[in-house]
């Protein structure tokens, strides 16, 4: 599971193992680390929900995800989800939770967990 940040942007990347562990176990976390400090960020099933819903506490960001379809996007083509989350005072956080794909230009990171790029030439 990789993160992106851009501003008040969020998006979580999943790998085929990495989502169907998700579709089992309905958590996933990671962590960095940085002198004295970690950060971690998560994915939550979480029920009584019907849309992604984001936190950040003591340093760790949880993205929480609707119980009901963890099971359903395993077994889909569904490439993600999106979510913009009011702050108040005019301002947003958007939260996108995909499946990560290959890359289609060639990059020194290993890519054989990621789902086939549907533009990808073969």
């Amino acid at each position: 599971m990789k993160i992106r940040i851009k501003g008040n942007s969020v998006r979580y990347r999943l790998t085929r193992p990495e989502v169907e562990k998700f579709s089992q176990e309905g958590y996933l976390e990671e962590k960095t680390e940085f002198p004295g400090q970690i950060l971690s960020y998560a994915l939550q099933a979480k029920s009584g929900i019907n849309d992604l819903d984001v936190d950040m506490q003591d340093g760790k960001i949880t993205l929480y995800f609707p119980d009901s379809e963890k099971e359903t996007w395993y077994n889909s083509q569904r490439v993600g989800y999106k979510f913009d989350k009011p702050l108040g005072e005019g301002k947003s956080i958007f939260i996108l939770l995909e499946k990560d794909f290959a890359c289609l230009d060639n990059v020194d990171e290993d890519q054989s967990d990621n789902y086939p790029n549907p533009n990808a030439v073969c």
